[in-house]
């Protein structure tokens, strides 16, 4: 695998290249989307949802929460997870200011 010489970058390239990475798998949209509409779960409910196995689903909420995406809470035998809102409002604003640097700039290709 190649070096991505990530120095070579700014920090917000770098960042949103960090946080695009670890969207880029359906199975964490799909947790994301899950917990957006539920607010909260278990691990145990995207299991029942997903055509995924429990380790699968465990190494995506992982690695969604050490990107901090999302958060969890152990209560009893059992981690909840949430969206960690402060992430995800950084993470909007960083995309939309990444989209909004194209203001219709009326791209064209040369005619051969």
């Amino acid at each position: 695998m190649g070096i991505t010489k990530s120095e070579y970058f700014t920090d917000k390239q770098n960042e949103l290249a960090s946080v695009l990475k670890v969207l880029g798998h359906p199975a964490r949209i799909a947790i994301l989307e899950h917990l957006i509409t539920s607010k909260q779960c278990i691990c145990g409910d995207l299991v029942e949802t997903m055509p995924l196995a429990q380790p699968t689903i465990s190494q995506h909420l992982k690695e969604l929460k050490n990107a901090g995406i999302i958060q969890s809470k152990l209560n009893g035998g059992s981690a909840y997870y949430c969206i960690n809102e402060e992430k995800w409002d950084e993470i909007k604003s960083v995309f939309n200011l990444f989209m909004d640097q194209y203001n219709d700039c009326n791209c064209e290709l040369p005619n051969k």
